[in-house]
């Protein structure tokens, strides 16, 4: 009997399991009941119920529990060949104890009301105070197993009982969760490397934004920005130079530029959800194909330096575009010198 009735509860259980953030909690329980000798009753006997949990915020107690137990077996009394019953209607107050992300000890204290199916040696339908300790294990979907120890004064004539107890606490009525306003991240310059801050206002769509990067038309010089790229204040993709300029023929990273990939690879740690291409370009020097297959190993190399950076690989791409984009005349040593760089363009 007790086997099986466990056997459905734990099938219940799984059946009715919802999310963790709800308002409710319903346990089935199964356990024992010890009584004191001076009752003329079996001391020892099986137990279940039932109990609803009325989670409550802002109060120094944590739940609100009322239920109930009944005995599934005959309660023989010793003195005369009579059998009982007990039902226990109960309402507790529930007060939780972290004790890591898994584990809590929770106490409880509260009321009740037990009624005897037949009534005989002062055993007699009363009034009655508990309370407990118990131990609760959290474990997938937002259910947890729990396990407690309640003792009983009745009291008409102070009798005690004692109720082991384990169950299934299962969660329901699910917490209404506002939908997170959007945040538009807006990128502002500080010496040679981008600083990212978030800005708390709501940027809401405007009917004269027709690229929706956040920049009215009126201020945006980049009118067809691609969607999701990130953008400077002028509305135009980010492109951040990470200040990296390599020798004549070279793809090996100095280690002078480590503390500028370092704030490059801090700053997408940062903010993971965004991603970024990684381009490189030369300087005129030797022919086209020589020069695109030159930046794309100076984009593999900076790549390779942001993961052991802890940047995931996944959010980054290398593109080399040789010396089809200058941004200096090719005609000086200074303007080959920035035209060997490495940009980033960031987007989500």
């Amino acid at each position: 009997m007790k086997k099986i009735l466990l056997s459905s509860l734990l099938c219940a259980s799984v059946a009715l399991a919802s999310s963790s953030d709800y308002k409710y909690e319903v346990t089935p329980m199964f356990g024992g009941v010890y009584t004191e000798g001076n009752m003329d009753l079996d001391r020892d006997y099986a137990n279940a119920g039932l109990g609803l949990g009325f989670n409550l915020d802002d109060s120094i107690f944590d739940q609100i529990e009322v239920g109930f137990f009944r005995n599934l077996e005959n309660i023989k009394y010793k003195k005369i060949k009579q059998n009982t019953g007990v039902t226990r209607v109960f309402a507790n107050l529930v007060k939780d104890y972290p004790l890591s992300d898994s584990f809590s000890l929770y106490a409880l204290i509260g009321i009740g009301v037990e009624l005897f199916d037949v009534e005989r040696y002062k055993n007699e339908s009363s009034p009655f105070g508990n309370y407990g300790i118990g131990l609760k294990y959290k474990i997938s979907n937002g259910m947890s197993l729990k396990t407690d120890l309640r003792h009983l004064i009745e009291t008409d004539h102070g009798d005690n009982s004692l109720l082991y107890n384990i169950g299934l606490a299962i969660p329901f009525g699910k917490k209404a969760v506002n939908a997170p306003e959007p945040k538009k991240i807006i990128i502002k310059k500080e010496e040679e490397i981008v600083i990212v801050e978030k800005i708390e206002e709501v940027v809401k769509a405007k009917p004269l934004d027709d690229d929706k990067d956040g920049v009215l038309n009126s201020n945006d010089k980049c009118l067809a920005t691609p969607f999701g790229n990130i953008v400077d204040q002028d509305g135009c993709t980010l492109n951040v130079n990470l200040s990296i300029n390599f020798k004549v023929n070279s793809a090996v990273i100095d280690k002078t530029y480590s503390s500028k990939i370092q704030k490059f690879a801090n700053f997408m740690n940062k903010y993971p959800s965004l991603k970024a291409n990684i381009e490189a370009h030369t300087d005129s020097d030797a022919s086209e194909k020589y020069n695109l297959n030159l930046s794309k190993k100076r984009a593999k190399a900076t790549v390779q330096a942001l993961e052991k950076l802890n940047v995931d690989k996944s959010r980054l791409k290398s593109i080399g575009y040789g010396e089809s984009r200058p941004v200096a005349s090719n005609a000086t040593k200074e303007g080959k010198a920035q035209n060997r760089r490495v940009t980033a363009s960031v987007k989500q």
